[in-house]
């Protein structure tokens, strides 16, 4: 397993929950709302789960890719994207299913998932593909779906966090990097291919 793929794999169920409510009965409200909460524990157990095994990993070994600066960055982005995610299942829960305001809060929280999936994908994910081993992405997969697991059916509960706190606390309590954690680089891959072609 590899949480990058994970994660990918989890941003396209939660784009087909936000098509198939787009699609449902809208009379239907008992089903719209079951719906909607499937949806809704996805999304708090996966932006829980990213909030603590990927994001302290990303910034112990990420630098930044694509239009991002450096993985600082990039985490607070997605910690404040969880925010704004985690405020529109808010705002939906405290309305009546199938109402206009209800219909706006779940788009609120499409719009804003959307965005934090794109630059994830072309920033984050990209970044931890580049600069960690198979071994700790297998070994973060295994803890985010076991969180995800444990929470399936109720979910966990939601918890804004400070982007710029959550940064600084990460840091501060992180270790420099193993070599099991750090992506073979260039060299070593051809060490490693030549070994293995004269063994």
């Amino acid at each position: 397993m590899d949480i990058t793929e994970i994660i990918q794999q989890q941003h396209d169920e939660q784009r087909r929950g936000f098509a198939a409510l787009e699609e449902w009965p809208r009379d239907d409200t008992e089903g719209l709302a079951a719906m909607w909460r499937r949806l809704a524990i996805l999304l708090e157990n996966h932006a829980e789960a990213e909030e603590r095994y990927f994001y302290p990993e990303l910034l112990k070994l990420g630098t930044g890719a694509a239009d991002a600066k450096d993985a600082q960055e990039e985490t607070q982005d997605a910690v404040h994207d969880h925010n704004e995610i985690r405020k529109a299942i808010r705002k939906a829960d405290r309305c009546k299913t199938g109402t206009d305001e209800w219909w706006t809060a779940v788009i609120d929280c499409n719009v804003h998932n959307s965005t934090h999936m794109g630059e994830e994908e072309r920033q984050d994910l990209a970044d931890f593909r580049q600069q960690t081993s198979l071994q700790l992405r297998h070994d973060i997969a295994i803890q985010f779906l076991r969180l995800e697991a444990m929470n399936a059916t109720s979910g966990v509960k939601p918890a804004d966090k400070d982007p710029d706190k959550y940064v600084e606390e990460h840091e501060e309590s992180g270790e420099k990097p193993s070599a099991a954690e750090k992506s073979p680089g260039p060299q070593e891959h051809s060490k490693t291919a030549g070994e293995s072609a004269s063994s």
